[in-house]
C-alpha cells in the first residue's frame, strides 16, 4: 500500500532552474565562466555544489568552492521572491493529506534554500521528512538520500512513489528502488525513460499521475 510520496525539489516541486541559472551567471560571470543553457544542464542541473564548482571552477581550492557556493546560494535566496509551486501540487499534497499518505522531500539543496522556497510556496510544515546535503555523506546520484528518506519515514521502497526532474535524481531514485515519476520541467519525455522513469508527468495535474495513485492507494 501507498504509505508517502517523496519529492526533489528544484524543477519539481517548483520551477527554480531559471533563477538558479540567473545566480551562477551573477556569482561566476566575473570569474569568467559562461553559464549557457547547455552548461547548466549538462553541469548544474541536479548535481552537488561541490561537482558544480569543482567543474566550473577546476583551478580553485575547495576553500574557494565552498565560497563560490554559498555566494551564489545567498544570490539565489535574494532573486526567489516569487516562486509559485508547480501546476498540481496544492491538489495532490491535500490528496495526500486526505489519504493518510507522508509527505517527504529529498533535495542536494543546502538546508537554507529548501527552507526559503518551501516557505515562499506555503508548504513547509506539510513535509514530515526533509533530507537535504547537510544529511548525507553523498548527495544524488547516490541513492543515500532517498535511503534515508526512507528510514526516517519508517517503510520500504514499494511503498513510496518518487518525484525527479534531473539526470542525478533520477539515477537517485532508481538506485534506492523507488517507483518514479520523470517531471518535465527540464527533460524531454523519451530522457526521462532513458534514466529510468517508470512514467513521465508535465504537472501535477497530468491523469497518467492519478491513475497510478489512485491503484496504488486502494492496494
Amino acid at each position: 500500500m501507498l504509505k508517502a510520496l517523496i519529492f526533489d525539489m528544484d524543477g519539481t516541486l517548483v520551477h527554480s532552474d531559471p533563477i538558479h541559472l540567473q545566480a551562477f551567471v551573477e556569482v561566476l560571470g566575473p570569474e569568467g565562466v559562461v553559464i549557457d543553457d547547455v552548461v547548466f544542464r549538462n553541469s548544474i542541473i541536479g548535481h552537488t555544489n561541490e561537482s558544480i564548482f569543482a567543474t566550473l571552477l577546476p583551478n580553485h581550492s575547495v576553500e574557494e568552492h565552498e565560497e563560490f557556493a554559498r555566494r551564489k546560494e545567498a544570490a539565489f535566496r535574494r532573486l526567489a521572491t516569487n516562486l509559485k509551486p508547480l501546476d498540481g501540487l496544492p491538489d495532490l499534497l491535500d490528496w495526500a493529506d486526505a489519504s493518510g499518505i507522508h509527505l517527504a522531500l529529498v533535495t542536494n539543496a543546502p538546508i537554507l534554500n529548501a527552507t526559503h522556497m518551501l516557505d515562499i510556496i506555503g508548504v513547509t510544515e506539510r513535509f514530515a521528512v526533509k533530507v537535504t546535503i547537510e544529511d548525507v555523506a553523498r548527495g544524488k546520484p547516490d541513492p543515500l538520500p532517498y535511503l534515508t528518506a526512507l528510514d526516517r519515514l519508517g517503510i520500504a521502497a514499494h511503498e513510496a512513489i518518487a518525484f525527479e526532474d534531473s539526470p542525478s535524481g533520477m539515477k537517485a531514485a532508481k538506485g534506492a528502488g523507488l517507483f518514479s515519476f520523470g517531471m518535465l520541467t527540464g527533460l524531454k519525455a523519451e530522457e526521462m525513460a532513458a534514466l529510468g522513469a517508470d512514467r513521465t508527468i508535465a504537472d501535477f495535474h497530468d491523469r497518467a499521475l492519478w491513475e497510478i495513485l489512485e491503484d496504488r492507494a486502494r492496494s
